[in-house]
C-alpha cells in the first residue's frame, strides 16, 4: 500500500510539473468540494471522519500548495471566466451543508491566505439546533457522548433490526473507526424519518452543528466567501415525487435569497444524486449551474447541471500529489 501511494504521489508530482500536465490544464478550472475542517488533525485521521473532515494543519498545507501550483479563484470565475487569462491552471473551493467549523476554522486559514470559497447551505439546517444525522450517530456510536448514549442507541438501533457488527469492539482503533465507517454507509438507505428519529435519540452537543445567519452574513461581507443551496433538509432529490422536489429547490433558494445578499446561481445536490427530472426541476428555478459529485475538470463544456467536482479528504489534504494525480486521471480525455 505504502508504494502504491508513493507512486501516485510521484505521478501527480511529475503531471503538475511537466509540460504535459500543463498544458491539459491550461484553460480549464477544477472545483474542489470539502465539507468540514475540524478543531485538530488527530481526529480527522480516523477513518469515519476522514472523508468528509480536514484538519487545520492539513487544510493549511492544502492551501499553500494549491497557491503555489494554481490561481484560486472564486468559483464563478471558473463557471463564466472572464477575458483575463493566465497560464496558471485555476481552482476553486467549495464547501457542502454549512458546518460551524467553516466559520470558526476554516475561514481564518482562508483569509491568511486569501483563497475564496464558496459554501453550499442546507438551509434548514442553518440558525437552528437541527443535527446532521451522519454526525450524530456516528460520533454517539463512537463514545465521544459517553458509554451510557452510546448504549442507548445501540439499543434504538437492535430495535429497528440494525445491529452493529462485531468488528465495532475491536480494541485496535483505526479497524473500529472503519468498521464505523462502513456501518454508517450502510444508513444512507434507511428513509429519512427513522434517521431522523435515531438522530433525536443521540445526545444534544454544547453547540449547534451548522452555521447561523448571522456568520453567513458576516464571512459573505468579508469578500472572500459566497454561499449557495444545498438542498433545504439534505434529502436526497432523486428519491422525492415532484410536488416534495419543487418545494425542497424553492424553500433553499429562497432562504438563500432572504439570508444573503448575493446568492450564488449554483445549486449542489446533497450528496450530489441528480437525474434528468431534478435537472430540469432545477433548471425551471432559474439555476444555470449545478454541482455534482462526479470527477472531472471543467473546460465550459458537458452538462452545466452536473459539474464535476474533486472530493477533498484528510488524507489528500496531507498529501496533495495524491489530488493531482486523481487530477491528472480526470483530465484525460
Amino acid at each position: 500500500m505504502a508504494i502504491k501511494q508513493l507512486l501516485k504521489r510521484t505521478s501527480g508530482w511529475l503531471y503538475l510539473n511537466s509540460s504535459m500536465g500543463r498544458n491539459q490544464l491550461h484553460g480549464a478550472g477544477v472545483i474542489l468540494m470539502l465539507h468540514r475542517v475540524l478543531a485538530n488533525d488527530r481526529a480527522a485521521n480516523l477513518p469515519h471522519r476522514n472523508e468528509l473532515c480536514v484538519g487545520p494543519k492539513a487544510f493549511e498545507h492544502l492551501l499553500v500548495w494549491l497557491r503555489k501550483h494554481f490561481d484560486c479563484v472564486p468559483l464563478m470565475e471558473i463557471l463564466q471566466p472572464n477575458s483575463l487569462r493566465t497560464e496558471r491552471p485555476r481552482v476553486a473551493l467549495t464547501f457542502d451543508d454549512g458546518w460551524r467549523d467553516n466559520a470558526v476554522n476554516a475561514f481564518p486559514l482562508l483569509q491568511k491566505h486569501q483563497v475564496p470559497a464558496s459554501i453550499f447551505l442546507s438551509t434548514d439546517f442553518i440558525g437552528s439546533r437541527q443535527r446532521f444525522w451522519w454526525e450524530s450517530l456516528g460520533e454517539t456510536l463512537w463514545g465521544s457522548h459517553g458509554e451510557k448514549a452510546r448504549m442507548h442507541l445501540i439499543e434504538c438501533l437492535q430495535m429497528m433490526h440494525h445491529p452493529l457488527p462485531v468488528m465495532l469492539d475491536d480494541i485496535d482503533v483505526d479497524r473500529r473507526s472503519l468498521a464505523l465507517l462502513h456501518y454508517l454507509q450502510g444508513l444512507k438507505s434507511l428513509d429519512p424519518r427513522e434517521l431522523e428519529k435515531l438522530t433525536d435519540e443521540c445526545p444534544t452537543e454544547s453547540q449547534p452543528q451548522a452555521l447561523d445567519w448571522h456568520q453567513v452574513r458576516a464571512l459573505e461581507a468579508s469578500g472572500l466567501v459566497r454561499f449557495g443551496p444545498h438542498g433545504a433538509s439534505h434529502a436526497i432529490l432523486t428519491g422525492l415525487d415532484d410536488q416534495r422536489l419543487n418545494e425542497e429547490i424553492s424553500r433553499s433558494r429562497d432562504a438563500l435569497y432572504n439570508g444573503c445578499n448575493r446568492p450564488l446561481p449554483v445549486y449542489c445536490y446533497p450528496n450530489g444524486d441528480n437525474d434528468e427530472r431534478v435537472r430540469e426541476q432545477i433548471a425551471n428555478h432559474d439555476y444555470p449551474f449545478a454541482l455534482g459529485t462526479g470527477t472531472g475538470i471543467y473546460r465550459g463544456e458537458g452538462e452545466p447541471l452536473n459539474l464535476p467536482r474533486f472530493g477533498v479528504s484528510q488524507r489528500t489534504a496531507r498529501n496533495p500529489e495524491l489530488l493531482s494525480w486523481r487530477i491528472f486521471r480526470g483530465a484525460r480525455p
